[in-house]
């Protein structure tokens, strides 16, 4: 040990301890965040860390010079090529759909199908490949069905109250205008609204013209079953909300499915609001809310600029991933379009990162990459496999969405990490392997824990609905 460091001496120790509280921040943030596999990696390596700065830069020896040249520059080369902008060439390409999707054959018109009745045969005959694969979940305890594995009163009976909201919000999705108009500018009305729409408690919101892709071609719930969709609208409103990761880290349990339902009706009841302030103003407006859709909503919100479609088949949102429910609102109120601007960072991240497909129960998510599907390239996931584990347990399952790394807060630590993301394709395979190390390649739902939970009392139970299928007619 010598008496007094000379200024490489310095620098060396400096950056060692820099390396260490850094460190240290990261299992700060990690313990705020209960995760305590990430807080123990985060200490072990503010411990080991360091150890090379400190040793060469407070000991005497005949090479310490050069052994602190070399780890100075080692450290800020490793930086430099970790954050330089690189990396970084261009995988969207044309992702622009060339057709529209009949709703009728999404998952959760084919739930509603009742044997017996005239749709219900219909939809078969025209579609027999799908006949067994729909027996399949049919066959199963239903979504918050009481046989489900992942059955809990509470959590359930909390669930569909939550659904049993949104169908009061569905009488009031469209509506008629005012007579009289008022005119605004365009730019000035669509700053209000996104102020409005922030402070309603939406994440993000944006505004893209309505295209023909982005509308169902037919509808397949409700009482205009099979009608082609009719939507007029120059523009669309998409908005998101934040799902609480606390909620979503218990998936499959009940606890994510009550936090999906209660967010499908947090951006359900922000989009009426809109769509009717936006008929008192003398325009058209539709909102498009959870069962009562005429549009895609991920492609509306893409196209919006709110993010990518990931490898799980969900919005990907630069702050959240896919932790998040979105709502629509059509309208020919004039407003300004927010300029899409491709992510190839994402899609590069999650081609590579494949960590939903790994936790996937149902094996619905794909490992390969993507592929052309109806004259676009994209992943497409195994929607029967899906749903029918959703019938199985009882939930909307969500396993995916927690093990995304997008999925973390919204904090300083994951906004550096997704900063460097963004930027370097170098920092993106590192990042994944570091989400690996600190949180585990497939790490277990969290436990159940203060008023999450309880247990159904003993007593004599009620049979229930019809085959445990309560909540999923209203979907």
């Amino acid at each position: 040990m010598i008496a007094r460091l000379d200024l490489l001496d310095s620098a060396t120790v400096a950056v060692g301890s820099l390396v260490f509280l850094a460190l240290v921040w990261a299992a700060v943030v990690s313990y705020r965040e209960r995760e305590p596999r990430a807080v123990a990696v985060a200490l072990l390596l503010g411990l080991l860390a360091p150890l090379p700065y400190l040793i060469v830069g407070l000991s005497t020896f005949s090479l310490q010079t050069a052994f602190e040249i070399v780890l100075l520059s080692a450290t800020g080369l490793t930086l430099f090529l970790l954050f330089v902008p690189a990396g970084n060439r261009p995988v969207i390409g044309d992702d622009t759909p060339t057709t529209r999707i009949d709703e009728r054959d999404i998952m959760f018109s084919r739930n509603l199908l009742l044997e017996g009745e005239d749709r219900f045969e219909e939809y078969y005959a025209a579609n027999p490949e799908k006949r067994a694969l729909d027996d399949a979940f049919r066959a199963k305890p239903g979504f918050l069905g009481r046989k489900a594995t992942a059955y809990n009163a509470y959590h359930f009976a909390s669930t569909d109250a939550s659904f049993w909201t949104i169908e009061q919000l569905r009488p009031h999705v469209e509506g008629r205008p005012a007579r009289k108009r008022v005119e605004s500018d365009p730019e000035a009305i669509t700053l209000y609204i996104k102020g409005w729409v922030h402070k309603l408690g939406a994440e993000s919101v944006g505004v893209t013209e309505l295209r023909d892709y982005h509308k169902y071609s037919v509808i397949g719930r409700g009482t205009k079953y099979g009608r082609p969709v009719e939507l007029n609208h120059d523009y669309a409103i998409a908005l998101t909300v934040e799902m609480t990761k606390a909620m979503v880290d218990r998936a499959p349990l009940g606890p994510t499915a009550m936090e999906s339902a209660q967010q499908y009706v947090d951006s359900g009841v922000i989009a009426v609001q809109v769509a009717q302030f936006i008929r008192l103003l003398g325009y058209h407006a539709r909102a498009h809310i959870d069962g009562n859709y005429r549009v895609v909503c991920p492609l509306v919100a893409r196209d919006a600029g709110l993010g990518e479609l990931g490898r799980m088949g969900l919005l990907m949102t630069p702050e959240l991933g896919p932790r998040v429910r979105l709502a629509v609102v059509t309208t020919d109120l004039p407003l300004v379009v927010d300029e899409r601007v491709p992510d190839h960072s994402m899609v590069d991240f999650c081609t590579h990162c494949k960590k939903c497909a790994e936790v996937c129960p149902s094996e619905a998510i794909r490992f390969d990459d993507r592929r052309e599907v109806d004259g676009v390239r994209r992943w497409q996931i195994n929607q029967e496999a899906c749903f029918t584990l959703w019938c199985e347990v009882g939930t909307d399952c969500a396993r995916c969405m927690s093990a995304c790394p997008y999925s973390h807060p919204d904090n300083a630590l994951h906004r550096l990490v997704r900063f460097g993301v963004r930027r370097n394709g170098l920092f993106r395979r590192l990042a994944i392997k570091g989400d690996d190390l600190f949180y585990g390649r497939k790490r277990p739902p969290a436990r159940l824990a203060g008023w999450l939970k309880i247990e159904e009392a003993a007593g004599p139970q009620d049979a229930g609905g019809k085959n445990g299928h309560d909540e999923s007619s209203r979907r």
